[in-house]
């Protein structure tokens, strides 16, 4: 009835069965159907029918809130307001996600969804792509891979991250070349999507540096360039690049920069789940991170 019932409103408001019939993709004839068959199930006539055109009569005029109301409850049962869910949101998200905009988003999440019990997932893009794409996690925060995700997911471009290079505080080489001659690459794990593109940038400059440590998590990354064990190229994200001072050396590339795009990946769009809606907001809504100070690489 439900159906029937969303093709009666659409000719109260449009006034034929074929405007009525290409506001809800029907066909006139078939708008014509379902009120004849909404008409039997109730025993009576709903409209006055004066050649093309039609007005309520009486019992129509009866019936116009009523299937405003059971139109509107529908809605609310198929997707309830934020603040009347329950339940567990599984999100999976990368480390520099979790170091960066999680915070905002689980705050965001215990305001207008109270009752929701989130649990974060960890993990590299590729293993929560999978989940996301078997139905063990609702909504992923990961490196935009470099091939095309399944058509099925809702996916959304959340940001942009340049690549720079870090090095020791104490440092003074202007270029990235003359980095890595000088001391040995932090290398950003091969197996993540952001170190393949540092593996693809290093052999388009024909660079072939000296590896000390290969790590995945961009945080530690910093943290061990700090300490002087090496250089790294990364992307410009995480706890590391919002610290006062900063603790490493940064240098961008210039017209070399290439970068990497974190995406929100999800089973349901905004559409269809208020919690994919608010965390998509919260995220577009947040300000772009203040980038600290810098030194540009000669002549790049």
């Amino acid at each position: 009835m439900l159906r029937a019932l969303k093709t009666f409103l659409a000719v109260v408001q449009h006034g034929t069965f074929s405007a009525a019939g290409e506001a809800v993709g029907l066909t006139q004839s078939a708008v014509s159907a379902q009120i004849r068959n909404l008409e039997s199930e109730l025993d009576e006539p709903l409209f006055e029918r004066t050649g093309r055109a039609v007005r309520l009569n009486a019992a129509g005029r009866r019936l116009l809130p009523q299937a405003q109301e059971m139109l509107a409850l529908a809605q609310r049962i198929r997707r309830p307001a934020a603040s009347q869910l329950s339940g567990e949101f599984h999100l999976g998200a990368i480390a520099s996600v979790q170091s960066g905009m999680l915070p905002t988003i689980l705050s965001t999440l215990g305001k207008e969804a109270p009752e929701v019990m989130t649990r974060v997932v960890p993990g590299v893009s590729l293993s929560l792509l999978d989940q996301v794409d078997k139905g063990d996690l609702d909504m992923a925060l990961m490196v935009r891979p470099p091939f095309a995700l399944p058509p099925d997911l809702h996916t959304r471009v959340i940001a942009r991250e340049p690549f720079v290079m870090i090095a020791p505080a104490e440092t003074e080489e202007e270029s990235v070349e003359a980095l890595l001659a000088a001391y040995p690459l932090v290398r950003y794990d091969r197996g993540s999507f952001g170190g393949r593109q540092v593996v693809r940038f290093l052999e388009r400059a024909r660079l072939e540096p000296r590896v000390r440590l290969e790590l995945d998590e961009i945080d530690a990354i910093a943290r061990v360039v700090e300490s002087g064990l090496g250089v790294a190229l990364i992307p410009l994200t995480g706890m590391w690049q919002r610290r006062s001072p900063l603790p490493v050396r940064l240098l961008e590339l210039g017209e070399r920069t290439f970068h990497r795009e974190l995406v929100l990946v999800s089973r349901l769009p905004p559409s269809q789940s208020p919690l994919v809606a608010m965390i998509e907001n919260a995220v577009l809504a947040m300000p772009p991170g203040d980038t600290p100070p810098s030194d540009s690489i000669a002549g790049e």
